[in-house]
């Protein structure tokens, strides 16, 4: 997420500026899909590895590869991924007969009978039917979903989700998933590679369990015991130096999300798939690439250390952890040398320090510090923070650091007038990108559009900090007029994708 605050200017001395921003939880159709502080939207990258995480790595298969159990077209005759239509508050509601009705929200349900099913119509696996009625931001999940001729539902079993709200299933309930989980809020949507952003932790299945459940799951569906076998709800990490720079950007999308926001253990079935939901405009020969990241690339978290209420999808950070954010993105993660950061700590700090130096403050309020990592970072390792207020230590931590961690301010056309939707850049002409995060990478590029842009300037910003990084770049002239995801590849690491440029 970018923070713009009006002006090139003003957006690069974010330094005598308060952050202005703060994540906003994912939407579907109007309706937030969670409270922002919900267990699936708040990030786990600063979350401590799980004692078990080596272990369940090699259980679930160290060297098998990631596998996007979603895409276009049909596969067997049915949707690929798990299929889902949004209604409205109007939309009859249908009667349902579970076979699990003692674990079951008896309904009814606002699911057309000819709703599309997992699988398809002759499908004999999950077959889930699931519908978000928009106008009241609910959700209803039903598994194992079969039209009956008399105009009713027969299911496995079913679950009703207030989007509004933190609660969870009772304990030991199923839903239409196997962890009591819903299953939505996991999936992986083509809208949110479009926005160049996904905001929450994604649904995967593994094929062997534990018979245990751990926050936030509810259920297990499982008779081994062996603590091998990780437990339902456990979630998992891709590792924070994984490289991204050569996915292409659509699926480095995904990959920040894997590495931010992490997986969910949701389901026994195939090892490593992760969940989305059908789309036309996916390209399953680009999906496939995800295959090359494999078991071994991800680490187990203990999502439990935030719990809040083990009966609430609350999340709850505990008072002694800060959030120490890209100045950019505002995306927290490993560090880059020469950065420019913004930190806010869990109580009043007057100074933070990296390593043994103190940090400059740009700006300092009674919880956010804005200043800039030192130039001598060492990548490929950690640097001590240490947050003080006089002689006493607030915090102290290890962050990660990266040789970059590139990610864009704003954008001028040639006329030095900010970029926007009302004041496009012409195709051919050159547009000046601010950002930070650059480190020490000896080379820079972007795409626009997911065409290379040719590089004019890289370097500093003439007058202003040195940890903020100028670059022009002449806009393709095969773009098409309207907006436009911005990559800046900064060495061997690209920026997100989720900053935009304005083409006429």
């Amino acid at each position: 997420m970018s923070c713009h605050h009006g002006g090139v200017r003003r957006v690069l001395l974010f330094a005598l500026l308060p952050a202005a921003c703060a994540e906003t939880p994912p939407q579907i159709a109007g309706c937030a899909v969670f409270p922002s502080d919900s267990a699936w939207n708040t990030p786990v990258d600063r979350l401590p590895i799980h004692p078990l995480s080596s272990l369940w790595i090699e259980t679930i298969g160290a060297a098998k590869p990631l596998h996007p159990d979603f895409g276009s077209g049909l596969f067997n005759g049915g949707p690929i991924g798990i299929p889902f239509l949004v209604v409205p508050g109007t939309q009859p509601k249908i009667r349902v007969a579970f076979q699990y009705a003692a674990e079951s929200d008896p309904g009814p349900y606002p699911i057309p009978l000819d709703a599309p099913i997992e699988g398809g119509a002759q499908s004999t696996g999950d077959r889930h039917a699931v519908a978000l009625d928009r106008d009241n931001c609910v959700l209803y999940e039903l598994f194992s979903a079969y039209p009956e001729q008399d105009g009713t539902w027969r299911a496995g079993s079913g679950a009703i989700f207030d989007l509004k709200s933190h609660r969870l299933r009772p304990a030991t309930w199923t839903s239409a998933d196997a962890a009591g989980l819903p299953i939505v809020p996991g999936l992986v949507r083509y809208d949110e590679i479009a926005a160049g952003e996904i905001r929450h932790a994604i649904r995967f299945t593994i094929r062997e369990t534990r018979r245990a459940f751990v926050w936030p799951g509810r259920h297990f569906a499982s008779s081994l015991t062996g603590e091998q076998y990780p437990p339902m709800g456990q979630r998992f990490r891709l590792k924070a130096d994984f490289d991204l720079s050569g996915f292409h950007p659509e699926n480095r999308v995904i990959l920040r999300a894997l590495q931010k926001y992490g997986i969910i253990l949701a389901d026994n079935g195939s090892d490593w798939f992760i969940s989305g939901a059908p789309d036309e405009r996916w390209v399953n020969e680009r999906l496939r690439e995800l295959r090359r990241v494999r078991g071994a690339d991800f680490e187990a978290v203990d999502g439990t250390v935030w719990m809040r209420d083990p009966d609430s999808g609350q999340s709850h950070p505990p008072a002694s952890s800060p959030q120490i954010v890209h100045a950019a993105t505002f995306e927290s993660g490993p560090l880059a040398p020469n950065m420019l950061v913004s930190i806010f700590p869990p109580e009043p700090a007057a100074a933070a320090f990296f390593g043994p130096g103190e940090a400059p403050l740009l700006f300092r309020s009674a919880l956010q510090i804005n200043t800039a990592t030192p130039e001598d970072l060492a990548a490929g390792g950690t640097v001590r923070v240490s947050l003080r207020d006089g002689d006493r230590t607030v915090w102290e931590g290890d962050v990660g650091v990266v040789e970059s961690a590139p990610g864009l301010f704003a954008a001028q056309n040639e006329d030095f007038q900010l970029n926007t939707e009302s004041n496009p850049a012409a195709k051919g002409s050159i547009v000046v990108l601010y950002g930070t995060g650059a480190g020490r990478a000896g080379s820079h590029a972007v795409r626009i559009g997911g065409l290379a842009g040719e590089m004019i300037y890289a370097g500093p910003v003439l007058g202003l900090h040195p940890a903020l990084t100028q670059l022009n770049v002449r806009a393709p002239a095969a773009l098409g007029p309207g907006r436009h995801s911005v990559v800046w590849i900064a060495g061997r690491y690209a920026g997100p994708a989720g900053f935009v440029v304005w083409v006429r």
